[in-house]
């Protein structure tokens, strides 16, 4: 199995049609066909020492394998949904986990 985390930090002051059309762009990738299972969502209001929860949407992914991963990265959906969005985020944290 192959887990795939993306943390976004999206850029201040985007519209609601903008912050619609990028969950909209994560709900696609989420349903992608090399896709096992996809979940996308904002940050918990978990207040510990140790949570990460500055970000502005999270995903996670979750592969057969890396084959699967890897058609994903270069498959359309994924590829237009960096075209699409790329312009949205001033940063992006990927976090891949093997199992």
């Amino acid at each position: 199995m192959h887990i795939h985390n993306v943390y976004f930090w999206l850029t201040s002051g985007l519209d609601d049609e903008s912050l619609t059309a990028f969950e909209q762009g994560l709900l696609s990738l989420a349903q992608d066909p090399q896709v096992q299972t996809g979940y996308y969502g904002k940050p918990a209001d978990t207040q510990r020492d140790v949570v990460e929860n500055s970000y502005s949407y999270g995903l996670v992914l979750v592969f057969d394998d890396i084959v699967a991963h890897d058609l994903y990265q270069v498959g359309a959906n994924h590829l237009s949904f960096v075209d699409e969005h790329l312009s949205k985020w001033v940063k992006v944290i990927v976090h891949d986990i093997q199992t």
